[in-house]
């Protein structure tokens, strides 16, 4: 789908200041250091979830943004650690920013909420409904203890402030395709309290075959080939499933490298490629194309070409960017990350 005259205005991201190596977890567990997803995942401080976090984000792509919080109609909170399990996060963050004439809404699509709600501001702001969306993705994501997910279960979120193309935008939505299918990769029952997953569903007929498919179905509806494209941002789990995935579609390393942050804060779920997104766009010049392809298990993803604008230059420098969070770090050990996820029942 061709997308006319609609911008990114506004972008933040927020990483926590916390990190836990994956050997001390694999220390823990009795496994060897050596064979882990990741060098180390971000971890929520014991007053932080998933609505602080978005909360943080937006206020950062607010600042990019040049706008008074008036003319924002709708707020979209893509998540799957909201912290409450009937009351919105989307009404908290109107509060904040001080608005209450919009629509907000909680969406949920596991890893894909985030994109999810990028696409349903994008079609709100192309049709005329809004002058302005924010369409948010954040989790602090849960493993279970001793579980594959623990290694790479991590915390972050992104906010972009989406509206009508103008004269000081940061990038410009080219297209957009969505792939999805019934593949039972990853999922919580109700009252449980960590999600499962499908182990041997998870890479071939889950994460593969749908970014494969949305990101051809993106090129080839828009008439474009990997070469076309400074960067590439996929759903990061870990390092070798993008970076794979790069190979298998034709995409080069130098084009992955500033879209990959799993190898420096793990998965961080619905906002993976959105903070993805965040670094490529504190690194691209005016003129990049960008492709971002999400994944959400259940399963599906979104595909987007995005292209940099004149904005960027003016507004980059606004709000903190996504390595000044990812440099700031301090480590705690097992029990204190424990501690954090209250894994410790008292």
């Amino acid at each position: 789908m061709k997308i006319k005259d609609v911008s990114i205005i506004g972008y933040g991201a927020y990483v926590p200041i916390f990190r836990i190596k994956d050997s001390e977890i694999a220390r823990v567990w009795g496994r060897d250091p050596k064979r882990v997803p990741v060098n180390e995942k971000s971890v929520p401080g014991y007053d932080e979830d998933s609505l602080t976090m978005a909360v943080e984000a937006t206020l950062n792509a607010l600042k990019r943004s040049n706008i008074s919080p008036d003319i924002i109609g709708a707020i979209l909170v893509g998540s799957e650690s909201p912290p409450y399990a009937v009351k919105p996060s989307a009404t908290v963050i109107a509060e904040v920013l001080g608005v209450s004439r919009i629509v907000a809404v909680d969406m949920e699509f596991a890893c894909r909420a985030g994109t999810t709600a990028m696409q349903n501001v994008i079609g709100m702001v192309g049709s005329g409904m809004i002058e302005a969306g924010i369409a948010i993705g954040t989790d602090t994501a849960q493993g279970r203890p001793g579980d594959e997910l623990e290694y790479t279960a991590a915390a972050g979120a992104a906010s972009y402030i989406i509206s009508k193309s103008g004269n000081d935008d940061i990038a410009r939505f080219e297209g957009s395709f969505s792939y999805v299918t019934d593949t039972p990769d990853f999922w919580r029952r109700e009252g449980e309290r960590f999600p499962r997953h499908g182990y041997r569903f998870t890479g071939e007929p889950a994460y593969f075959h749908h970014i494969y498919s949305a990101a051809k179905g993106l090129m080839d509806e828009l008439g474009l080939k990997p070469q076309d494209f400074a960067h590439v941002v996929f759903h990061q789990p870990n390092v070798k499933f993008p970076t794979r995935m790069a190979k298998q579609l034709g995409f080069n390393k130098e084009q992955l490298k500033y879209g990959l942050l799993s190898g420096y804060i793990g998965n961080t779920y619905a906002a993976a490629s959105l903070i993805g997104l965040a670094n490529v766009l504190d690194n691209a010049k005016v003129g990049d194309r960008i492709l971002v392809v999400s994944f959400g298990s259940g399963a599906g993803s979104d595909a987007f070409s995005i292209i940099v604008e004149d904005g960027i230059l003016s507004k980059r420098d606004l709000a903190p960017k996504v390595f000044d969070y990812i440099s700031r770090k301090k480590y705690i050990d097992y029990s204190i990350y424990s501690k954090f996820r209250r894994n410790i029942v008292m």
